[in-house]
């Protein structure tokens, strides 16, 4: 067990992280013409919108919330006026409302896309893969909150993000940070790390397109004949 452990927690987050970027850049360079989101919107456009809203929305302010929580140094949130106690209580709000938001935007596109005819005959397994795969996290993620109120000490959070912490500073011992942690977030981080080593080979490379400079456009002037 300690050396399943240690290989998962230790050496798992590496491999999963090198295949993500080592895979994107890849395939950016191989197969640019499949470096798309695929939407299937004009297939049905009814609460697509709304979904997609909802489900982008709350992943990412997910996603960003995890990588600042996790990666902030309690030094930092401590000079802010952030107790550890504060911090994760703030994380488990923020992160429930946020949560929420996103599970009930994948569960309208999880629907869509396995009820729908017309949708399921152009999904691949890889597009059902990825999302099944998004909301079985997401809710472990859910599950976490109510584990999290019954020790609002933040020790729990803190050896979570002691864990990243060493891991992206190539520290050793990371593993041992989590030992005691309880399984349901062992079982999300690990998931967690799946979807980075899937992730160059879905329809979720599209990430790395966001349009940006989009926000700072110039205006279209649009006149007539």
């Amino acid at each position: 067990m300690n050396y399943m452990h240690e290989l998962i927690f230790g050496y798992y987050p590496y491999v999963a992280l090198s295949v993500f970027l080592l895979g994107s850049l890849i395939r950016f360079e191989r197969d640019q013409f499949t470096w798309k989101s695929q939407s299937s919107q004009f297939l049905r456009t009814a609460n697509m919108r709304l979904a997609s809203n909802l489900f982008h929305v709350g992943i990412l302010l997910l996603f960003f919330g995890h990588l600042f929580g996790l990666l902030t140094p309690p030094a930092v949130y401590h000079a802010l006026g952030l107790s550890t106690e504060t911090k994760q209580l703030l994380a488990i709000i923020v992160g429930g409302i946020f949560g929420i938001i996103c599970f009930i935007g994948l569960t309208m596109l999880l629907h869509r896309r396995l009820t729908d005819p017309r949708i399921q005959a152009t999904s691949s397994r890889a597009d059902n893969f990825i999302l099944i795969l998004l909301y079985v996290q997401l809710i472990l993620g859910l599950i976490t909150l109510p584990i999290s109120m019954t020790h609002l000490d933040g020790a729990n959070m803190v050896a979570l993000a002691s864990w990243a912490q060493h891991i992206v500073t190539f520290q050793s011992g990371a593993a041992a940070l989590i030992a005691d942690t309880n399984w349901i977030f062992k079982l999300h981080i690990f998931l967690g790390l799946t979807l980075f080593l899937v992730f160059p080979f879905t329809r979720l490379v599209h990430v790395w397109s966001a349009p940006v400079s989009y926000l700072g456009r110039t205006y279209q002037l649009v006149r007539k004949r």
